[in-house]
């Protein structure tokens, strides 16, 4: 049986080592599959066509008795942890847009996280990193060489005539010697080592996004995996510490994306306010270092609940301009709103509005954004007050801004610990005696001389104490077996957690005469379903 040691998670991709027979491999690799699992040389019955009938499958279907088990979406499979699997034929899949996700989501649903997964015959330099993303670990050489023996250039931005072989586009060992199998290998390789450091450093959608515009199959994979919420957010971490670069309209379906406004919308309790100012956004992130901001907030004097218009996150309450992405993302600044994005900005603040009243709501804004407040605002059926007379910053549009807020009753500082604490844990404490005290960029939240919470720089999430935890209810905790952590908690001591935690997430740990305080390594789901792996990164035990 093999070994699988994951080291970094991106989604559903993942970089690490696997031991099979004495050796350790790396992966996500491209190796020759015969001499690594030599068992394949003589396998029957497993390679079932992807597109057949359930009485086809589970008639003909056979996984084998050795690894890598054979997999088909129709089959219920009992695989062991630490396994490898394969899916024969899924170089079909990458035909078929709408079924390849239908299948990936059955077949990831069958087999435990720690498996290792084989996609036979499917890897080339152009389709590596939508199976990189899809989850699939191992390839062979069998497409680069296909390849080779029809006379095709393999590229990662595509397939072309073996000519080019001769034009001096790459510098490759096989290009020097004139060798195209050599060079389609070669490009295969590079590809899955670049998608190794894209997945290390959390940013692999990025290379997806500019890999897939080639291939229109390729974009409509992604598109359709997009539409699968409930299936990828238990799988993506709840925070990165990276830039998230929305330079397509396709950001508005990431993962990322949706559960932001999501727990905005759900999750999050916005101060008592009777004004609600919507505001734009801004290049500089966090929006309060920029220089818009730095004016609006010499203005506004917290005499207003200030939320963010943007695109693609929808709405950004101030208190939550630090999280993951609000401080991180990115967008190519022309001044022109679409429909598509139109359309989700004023939904996301249309379903705020609904549920939150406010006596005045004031609109800062022009161009887009402010379309797209106008656009809630009718859905809603909201008075909209509107104090720009030029460009937002301008003397004239600050001074009208100054006059709608005279009077105004102030916004309480203890709005970011509410704020954040909902958002991040679904919780609303009673705020009484807390206060917020700064200390060059660490912020702590403070209940007479005790420290409750301190605000990660890094995260812009609340990391709690011991007696923060006292306050947030049941939620976010694990709970282990009989012992007593001697460093991070691994995923076979876990015996239950809250099914809310995600990768990044702060958690509670509990167990027999212990707890302890750490960040989550893997979802709620990976660590109760693994058999190997860090599961909590642990900050402070105490006994007892």
């Amino acid at each position: 049986m093999s070994v699988v040691d994951i080291r970094k998670r991106d989604g559903l991709a993942r970089t690490g080592f696997f031991a099979y027979r004495g050796e350790k491999k790396a992966f996500p690799n491209a190796l020759d599959m015969l001499e690594a699992f030599p068992s394949l040389r003589e396998r029957a019955l497993s390679h079932v066509p992807l597109a057949v009938d359930p009485e086809f499958v589970r008639t003909w279907h056979r996984r084998g008795e050795e690894e890598p088990f054979s997999l088909h979406p129709l089959t219920v499979s009992d695989i062991p942890h630490g396994s490898c699997v394969m899916v024969p034929g899924w170089h079909t899949a990458l035909a078929n847009p709408s079924a390849y996700v239908d299948w990936l989501v059955a077949l990831k649903e069958q087999v435990p996280p720690d498996t290792l997964w084989y996609a036979p015959a499917a890897a080339l330099p152009g389709t590596a990193a939508i199976l990189l993303y899809s989850g699939f670990d191992l390839f062979d050489f069998t497409g680069t060489d296909l390849k080779s023996a029809q006379n095709l250039f393999c590229t990662s931005e595509g397939i072309f005539p073996g000519e080019w072989l001769e034009k001096g586009l790459c510098g490759c060992e096989g290009c020097q010697e004139g060798d195209l199998r050599l060079h389609n290998r070669k490009a295969l390789q590079q590809e899955l080592a670049l998608g190794s450091q894209f997945i290390a450093g959390g940013n692999l959608r990025e290379l997806v996004e500019a890999r897939c515009r080639m291939d229109a199959h390729q974009v409509a994979i992604l598109r359709n995996l997009d539409t699968r919420f409930g299936f990828l957010e238990p799988r993506s971490p709840i925070v990165r510490s990276i830039p998230f670069l929305a330079n397509s309209g396709d950001a508005l379906s990431r993962v990322e994306v949706k559960r932001f406004a999501e727990r905005v919308i759900t999750r999050y309790r916005p101060p008592a306010a009777d004004v609600a100012l919507l505001l734009p956004c801004s290049a500089r992130k966090p929006y309060s270092l920029s220089r818009s901001h730095r004016k609006f907030h010499a203005v506004v004097g917290r005499r207003a609940h200030e939320l963010m218009i943007t695109s693609p996150l929808g709405l950004v309450p101030r208190e939550l301009e630090h999280l993951y992405p609000a401080a991180h993302y990115d967008v190519p600044v022309t001044g022109y709103w679409d429909r598509e994005e139109l359309h989700w900005v004023s939904s996301v603040l249309a379903e705020y509005l609904r549920r939150h009243s406010y006596r005045r709501i004031i609109a800062h804004l022009e161009g887009g954004a402010l379309t797209a407040a106008e656009m809630a605002a009718e859905q809603c059926g909201v008075p909209l007050e509107c104090t720009c007379t030029g460009p937002t910053g301008s003397k004239e549009s600050l001074e009208a801004l100054d006059r709608a807020l005279k009077g105004e009753r102030r916004v309480p500082e203890t709005a970011l610990i509410r704020g954040i604490l909902s958002w991040q844990f679904d919780v609303e404490i009673d705020l009484r005696g807390m206060r917020l005290r700064s200390r060059g960029p660490e912020i702590y939240v403070m209940q007479d001389k005790e420290q409750l919470f301190s605000l990660s720089p890094d995260t812009g999430l609340f990391t709690p104490t011991f007696a923060g935890w006292r306050l947030l209810g049941e939620g976010y905790r694990v709970q282990i077996d009989r012992f007593i952590p001697k460093g991070d908690i691994l995923a076979p001591g876990v015996v239950s957690a809250d099914d809310r935690i995600r990768e990044g997430d702060e958690v509670f740990v509990t167990g027999e005469g212990v707890r302890a305080t750490g960040r989550a390594a893997m979802g709620a789901a990976e660590m109760l379903s693994s058999a190997r792996g860090v599961a909590v990164r642990v900050r402070k035990v105490l006994k007892g």
